[in-house]
């Protein structure tokens, strides 16, 4: 039946042209139920009454403002809603009219109603609690002249001024009133049609006690490679993306930042063992976690829940994605390779300097550092183990000079002085001589 109405609706009114639906009074209605259940209710017809059509031939409804009885028996005036200034732009303009000053006007004439508002407003509470100051300052006084009888003079006066400012009180109080009923005929707008209940902010944070220290996070990745040890290795050996998926699929627990970072120190070690093609192949799955990783990071998931969904997206990835992942792994073999080489270079810097220490004198000094730093001539002698030349080179030196480069021989152990104070009396002992501990293209010896 309804429909039937519609549709007979639509054929009759669809030849009307303009000037015919410009006299149509369009009608909107919105029920809000404030208090109670709906009820129906018969509203009787009004000078001031609206035809609904054709439709609704027997439906006559009333506009005048209605009230109605709450539950508590409180009569709830709706009339409040006839004023409200819900928005500055809420209206059409006429063509010829510039919107948006015409908004912006509309903004600022109603911000500068409102300050000028507040403005008598702060001006009539302060001219009535200065004029209640006043008053009561007043009525103190005229008591404690009445109390000790002094001064009729000052009484009378002080009376005239109470009733003066008693007066100015009930005109301050009429100014109140009036300024009253003024805010509640002015129209709601955004600003005054509600006000905030409360304000709460709250910040989760995450609290200390969750924070792993550095301890902790190594004995963590610790672990969990002792304990997956085999399946991260079989996982860097692969290379395919299905063979990744699936094998991912079968030990989720992998996909986690331990096999990142356990990962990231294999291709180090393999760089350093110069296997260098295995160092790529390690490399590749590398990178495939670490793209999981900052998927997970980005789509705010654990990395279990979507390392399948950049699978399907790398396999099916175009030209420009699968750039960006070959610049990464280029990147990061080059980043491998530069902290290979630094580790090494590190490790050398060890070994030279073990070997050092081994090789120090008595005194403290180095052997080779002491040897490069004489005269050519007792060079010669060390080298040639020769004693009498040792001897007559010293000879024909500075006495202080010869002193200093002796001394440091014998701190450094190329010389070694009374080597034969501690053989067997009556035996010849020949000369022994001490090879110095050097690295030294030449061999250098110590006499004893």
């Amino acid at each position: 039946m309804y429909k039937k109405a519609c549709k007979h609706f639509a054929e009759d009114k669809q030849t009307k042209d303009m000037a015919y639906w410009n006299d149509v009074l369009w009608f909107d209605e919105t029920k809000i139920n404030l208090f109670g259940s709906d009820v129906v209710k018969r509203v009787t017809a009004t000078s001031r009454h609206l035809y609904l059509g054709p439709l609704h031939h027997d439906s006559v409804f009333d506009l005048k403002p209605r009230q109605e009885t709450s539950a508590s028996g409180r009569m709830v005036d709706y009339s409040v809603w006839d004023h409200i200034e819900v928005s500055d732009d809420e209206d059409d303009t006429h063509p010829n009219i510039d919107t948006a000053s015409l908004f912006r006007w509309r903004h600022q004439a109603r911000v500068e109603r409102m300050e000028q508002f507040d403005k008598e407003k702060e001006e009539l509470q302060k001219g009535t609690n200065e004029c209640k100051r006043k008053l009561t300052e007043c009525q103190t006084k005229l008591k404690e002249l009445q109390v000790h009888c002094d001064a009729k003079g000052d009484t009378e006066k002080l009376k005239k001024e109470v009733d003066q400012l008693k007066k100015e009180e009930k005109n301050w109080r009429k100014k109140e009133d009036e300024l009253k009923k003024k805010e509640k005929t002015m129209p709601w707008n955004v600003d005054t049609l509600c006000k905030e209940g409360f304000s709460k902010s709250v910040f989760n944070v995450k609290s200390d006690e969750n924070v792993e220290t550095e301890e902790q996070k190594e004995q963590k990745h610790k672990t969990f490679v002792e304990k997956n040890l085999k399946q991260l290795k079989h996982f860097g050996m692969l290379h395919r993306w299905d063979d990744s998926q699936k094998y991912l699929s079968d030990n989720p627990h992998l996909v986690c930042e331990e096999t990142a970072n356990y990962l990231v120190i294999w291709c180090i070690d393999l760089e350093v063992e110069e296997k260098h093609a295995l160092m790529e192949q390690v490399s590749h799955q590398t990178i495939v976690m670490q793209f999981i990783l900052e998927l997970a990071k980005s789509l705010k998931v654990d990395p279990r829940a979507c390392f399948r969904q950049f699978f399907t997206k790398i396999k099916t990835a175009d030209q420009q994605y699968m750039d960006a992942f070959n610049d990464e792994l280029e990147a990061f073999k080059g980043r491998v390779r530069e902290r290979a080489k630094i580790r090494i270079e590190k490790a050398l810097k060890e070994y030279e300097e073990e070997e050092r220490k081994k090789r120090l004198g008595p005194g403290g000094l180095d052997p080779v550092e002491v040897y490069e730093s004489l005269p050519p001539e007792l060079q010669k002698c060390f080298d040639s183990k020769d004693i009498q030349m040792l001897q007559d080179t010293i000879s024909k030196m500075d006495p202080n000079e010869a002193r200093i480069y002796m001394k440091q021989c014998i701190d450094s152990g190329l010389w070694v002085p009374n080597a034969n104070a501690d053989a067997p009396d009556g035996e010849d002992v020949d000369p022994v001589y001490e090879e110095a501990k050097n690295e030294s293209p030449n061999e250098q010896k110590g006499a004893s």
